[in-house]
């Protein structure tokens, strides 16, 4: 259970809200929505316990887990089915145990002894930790999350970013925690993973508070919905789940559009009468107390909310480059003896628009790293052509510095931007006054999407490599990237599970990995894109 009280919540000098108290108790299953930047992910760390409120008080009643935006957590030595079991605190014991097996074989007698004394041992504390069933249960999430099985036994710095957020998805639902709270939890997820996951929330006996945009997931799972106004710097608590909320929303705004039309019109009744009362001596002082009536009537009456803010996203217009940008030839990839593609080909001309499929783990995300340049090949090359100007958009924001404020991010894609220059972009991106001071470190997940696609406005690109560029978008947000999408010149190489990006790419081409086998696209590869 979490209770807070009086709640102010700030980001740096900037009040995101205040007054805020509400319970989340067993049951009780929350969805937390806004737009971005409203202050959604840093109430839910303040709720995890993992930053401070500016006042006010969190109380916190049995385990608690939290799923945050960033999967770059744990040990990335880990196996990934080792970071699955710590979360019961089983990892160790599992270790111990696959060790003792495999000394229990040993050619010396006091060896294979002393390996089945400590293998007793191990599966002792295995049975009171919930046996063999609770490895069976572990197992079981992470495929339902379409973890394959090969993937737990690498260490989490072999998995992609995509990867390293399904275990710990996994590790969050595995343990047991009476409430959950989840950022975002279906991204990276394919279609079958997601209704999984319905229907695991669904059947959750203990808490949940989830930030999401997909209408799917909150229609399904919650029973209340928290509203974080960042016009107004509050939280509107409606207890009903997903569709009578957006029916009570509309109501409500169609109610403060008549009572604010009412009062204006009868204050601007008594305003025009006192102007003309005021004329006259004798009825100067009914006039002022006719005028402060009026001031007081629009004092009393809740403004409409202001339309959320969305960011005008448009991509650069391309520089100038020759018919082929960019080939590669002959790329494989492996860690240790995984191999994730081997002898892919590719030349991406003028303008083209190719969109990569694959099964999650396919090496989607790999390609497009070393496509620009982050990683290496094992083997084959990646060839620039004539004026290639690379544009990377990458699904996990390992293109930003976290360690540099939102300016000095700017300021490092775009050196030839003057300061006014670089803040004017940053403006039009929503990040205003002191938000252009903040440290990368403490933006959400939408701000640091803006803040990526920002840096690729004033790039000049030819080539564009967008990761998932829809992912942690509110609904206005995302279209405003489809538009870029539709509208650029250049060329664009897309990894996406987003439906809507596809259609908005409108693809001449396919990349299908592992196999790297290429094809013009047709609709018969749509079915594939939330799948893949």
């Amino acid at each position: 259970m979490i209770t807070t009280t009086d709640l102010e919540v700030r980001a740096g000098a900037r009040l995101l809200m205040e007054h805020v108290s509400f319970r989340v108790a067993a049951g009780d299953k929350v969805g937390l929505v806004g737009r971005n930047g409203a202050g959604k992910t840093t109430l839910t760390k303040i709720l995890a316990g993992e930053a401070l409120p500016a006042s006010g008080a969190v109380h916190r009643t049995g385990e608690v887990g939290y799923l945050p935006q960033d999967p770059r957590i744990g040990d990335p030595e880990m196996l990934a089915r080792d970071r699955i079991l710590s979360s019961r605190g089983l990892h160790d014991v599992v270790r111990r145990l696959r060790d003792a097996e495999a000394e229990m074989g040993s050619a010396d007698p006091a060896t294979a002894d002393r390996a089945m004394k400590r293998w007793t041992r191990a599966d002792a504390e295995l049975h009171a930790g919930g046996g063999y069933a609770a490895e069976a249960e572990a197992a079981q999430i992470a495929s339902s999350l379409g973890i394959e099985d090969r993937l737990l036994t690498q260490p989490l710095k072999t998995l992609s970013g995509g990867q390293r957020r399904r275990v710990e998805l996994a590790r969050i639902l595995f343990s047991g925690a009476e409430t959950l709270l989840l950022d975002e939890p279906t991204n990276h997820l394919d279609a079958d993973s997601i209704v999984w996951l319905r229907g695991f929330l669904k059947a959750h006996s203990g808490g949940l508070i989830v930030i999401s945009h997909d209408n799917d997931l909150l229609e399904d799972t919650v029973t209340r919905v928290l509203h974080l106004d960042a016009n107004r710097a509050t939280i509107d608590v409606y207890n009903m789940g997903w569709k009578a909320y957006l029916t009570q929303r509309e109501t409500d705004e169609r109610r403060r559009r008549r009572e604010r039309q009412n009062a204006e019109s009868k204050a601007k009744t008594l305003t025009d009468q006192a102007n003309k009362m005021r004329a006259k001596a004798s009825k100067a002082s009914a006039a002022q107390s006719m005028l402060k009536r009026a001031e007081k009537m629009m004092a009393g009456v809740e403004g409409e909310r202001q339309a959320d803010k969305v960011a005008r996203i448009a991509f650069p217009k391309p520089a100038p480059c020759g018919k082929t940008p960019i080939t590669a030839a002959q790329l494989s990839k492996a860690y240790g003896s995984l191999e994730v593609f081997t002898g892919v080909d590719l030349a991406i001309d003028k303008g083209s628009r190719v969109v990569i499929l694959g099964l999650n783990g396919a090496g989607k995300t790999t390609m497009l790293r070393i496509l620009a340049g982050v990683d290496r090949p094992d083997t084959g090359e990646v060839v620039p052509g004539h004026g290639l100007k690379l544009g990377y958009y990458a699904q996990e924001h390992e293109t930003l510095d976290t360690a540099r404020t939102v300016l000095e991010n700017m300021q490092s894609a775009a050196p030839q931007l003057t300061d006014s220059e670089a803040r004017s972009v940053l403006g039009s991106f929503l990040f205003s006054g002191d938000d252009a001071h903040k440290p990368a470190a403490v933006l959400s997940g939408g701000e640091k999407t803006r803040l990526a696609l920002a840096s690729l406005v004033v790039s000049s690109a030819n080539v564009l490599l967008l990761d998932e560029p829809t992912n942690n978008l509110d609904p206005a947000s995302r279209e405003e990237v489809l538009a870029a999408i539709r509208t650029y010149e250049g060329a664009i190489v897309l990894v996406t599970h987003d439906e809507g990006a596809v259609r908005a790419l409108e693809p001449d081409r396919v990349l299908l990995l592992p196999d790297g086998d290429e094809d013009l696209w047709n609709e018969g590869y749509a079915d594939l894109v939330s799948l893949a």
